[in-house]
């Protein structure tokens, strides 16, 4: 089996439907060299502070939240993913060994990581990829965990339908109360509804 860096993981959800289609093992990485105004995660953006953990604990984990709950994917996050794309790509491999979905969200656009040899790896094997900076001036209002307007949906295979009508829904934020301690993920904007799940 190929040796992969340590991840830098920020949180790690085992299943939401907060962010991307069906039940999704969702993990955020921690650092981004982006600095987006209005940034939803700003305690992600430090190359600092991260919860290193080896490939295989993050596959194990995915392993099991899978069987526990037959999950339909998996959503990369941040942070930024590209800027951890060698430590991401046992991920998505283990991923589609499982016949899961890879979604990714990303503050750059597809023509940036196609002009960068070093994202290919990564880019090459995802599924979904949502691209561009949030814009907080520019909130989506009709697309289903988009955060804002310019932000664009790439289906790079065919594991997932553009016309799923999931992606219309209104949106939905979790909220988890785990050991005394509260996360929140998902996208809320004025309007929506709110989805709460304890944890």
């Amino acid at each position: 089996m190929p040796t992969y860096p340590l991840l830098s993981i920020a949180q790690i959800v085992p299943v939401t439907e907060a962010e991307g289609p069906g039940r999704r093992f969702a993990l955020w990485f921690q650092g981004c060299p982006l600095r987006c105004l209005g940034c939803c995660n700003p305690e992600m953006l430090p190359f600092a502070g991260e919860t290193p953990m080896t490939f295989a604990a993050v596959a194990e984990l995915l392993r099991a939240a899978h069987a526990e709950h037959q999950l339909e994917g998996v959503t990369l996050l941040g942070g930024e993913p590209f800027a951890h794309a060698e430590a991401a790509v046992g991920l998505v491999d283990e991923a589609h060994r499982l016949n899961l979905s890879v979604m990714v969200f990303s503050g750059y656009t597809l023509e940036n990581l196609r002009a960068d040899p070093g994202a290919h790896p990564l880019l090459e094997r995802i599924d979904i990829l949502v691209d561009g900076p949030y814009l907080r001036h520019q909130p989506e209002k009709r697309r289903r965990w988009i955060g804002s307007a310019n932000q664009r949906v790439h289906f790079l295979s065919d594991r997932c339908a553009a016309d799923d009508p999931r992606w219309l829904l209104p949106n939905t934020v979790e909220i988890r109360l785990r050991d005394g301690v509260v996360t929140v993920n998902g996208f809320p904007v004025s309007g929506i509804g709110l989805g709460l799940r304890t944890q």
